[in-house]
């Protein structure tokens, strides 16, 4: 589960076996969220507040081309072992 960036209190990660198409999962505390990268849309959430989810969704687009590379890099080193 590669945390692959920390950012205002949130855990961004994902699991290593993922599923198409690329997301992002997101924790702070008991809070949670799933986004995917190309959308930006909301796939999954649990206990999380609007305001904390527009922070996250703001992340997620500034970081997205990151995020994006740390995906393809984690499971293309991954379909290759």
């Amino acid at each position: 589960m590669p945390t692959v960036l920390r950012k205002e209190g949130f855990r961004f990660f994902f699991y290593s076996d993922e599923h198409t198409p690329s997301h992002i999962h997101v924790e702070k505390g008991e809070a949670y969220a799933r986004i995917e990268l190309d959308s930006l849309r909301v796939t999954d959430t649990y206990s999380i507040s609007s305001k904390d989810l527009k922070k996250i969704l703001l992340i997620v687009r500034e970081y997205r081309e990151y995020l994006q590379e740390a995906w393809n890099e984690h499971f293309q080193k991954h379909d290759v072992d």
